[in-house]
């Protein structure tokens, strides 16, 4: 069954409840960076096409407003393109990149100021046959370990920009922690400019974090507050 097919099936079941309680607004609506940190396991979920898939969010990156040079904000004033990073809090940003990628982000801060943090790499816990024919012919450890990849095997398109997450096809739930020592830090990934900023989180030693050439790398401490 195709993605056209399985939209015209019945909708799947209501959001589990098995990962814990939703992130809403309040979650996101702060520091961009905290919020960067504390989605590393976090749980994304999608029902777009009409089939539920989740992943475990195991790498992010931070984007900032006008002052960084990485960020779609990084511009004079709001665009058709960048207003969705503007707010409010808690929704998602969904662009088309390089000619045949989508990616997912999380629009963070509070309303009027730009933020938001670009899912990088999630870890299948559903809907894992559904990743295999979205992206077919890969292997299962690269179905997921890249903004593109996850945002194809979840079904994700234009169509879901400025969404609200747990009203549409995207929700985020709490997941697990992750402790502070399996956490590193380094440069983002793919950018001309500002790519040395320590703005990408990513669990270490995780097979779906994505591959790029990167800033230097270092080690959080302490654990995740939610």
């Amino acid at each position: 069954m195709d993605d056209a097919q399985r939209s015209q099936s019945a909708e799947p079941e209501s959001w589990p409840s098995r990962w814990g309680r939703p992130l809403d607004a309040s979650f996101f609506g702060r520091d961009t960076v905290t919020v960067a940190r504390e989605l590393l396991g976090a749980v994304l979920v999608s029902r777009a096409g009409g089939a539920m898939v989740a992943g475990r969010i195991v790498e992010t990156e931070a984007y900032l407003g006008a002052d960084d040079p990485g960020s779609h904000a990084a511009t004079k004033g709001i665009t058709a393109r960048n207003a969705v990073m503007f707010g409010p809090p808690g929704q998602a940003y969904v662009y088309f990149t390089y000619g045949n990628h989508h990616m997912l982000n999380l629009v963070t801060e509070e309303n009027g100021h730009a933020g938001g943090v670009l899912i990088r790499g999630v870890q299948s816990l559903a809907g894992l046959d559904v990743m295999r024919e979205r992206r077919q012919g890969r292997p299962d450890h690269e179905l997921t370990n890249g903004p593109g990849k996850l945002a194809a095997a979840m079904g994700l398109d234009l169509s879901h920009n400025a969404g609200r997450l747990g009203e549409g096809a995207i929700a985020v739930f709490e997941g697990g922690l992750v402790d502070g020592e399996q956490v590193s830090i380094s440069g983002r990934i793919g950018l001309s400019s500002g790519y040395e900023l320590p703005l990408r989180f990513y669990i270490e030693g995780n097979t779906n974090v994505s591959r790029g050439r990167v800033g230097p790398v270092t080690r959080v401490g302490g654990a995740r507050k939610r």
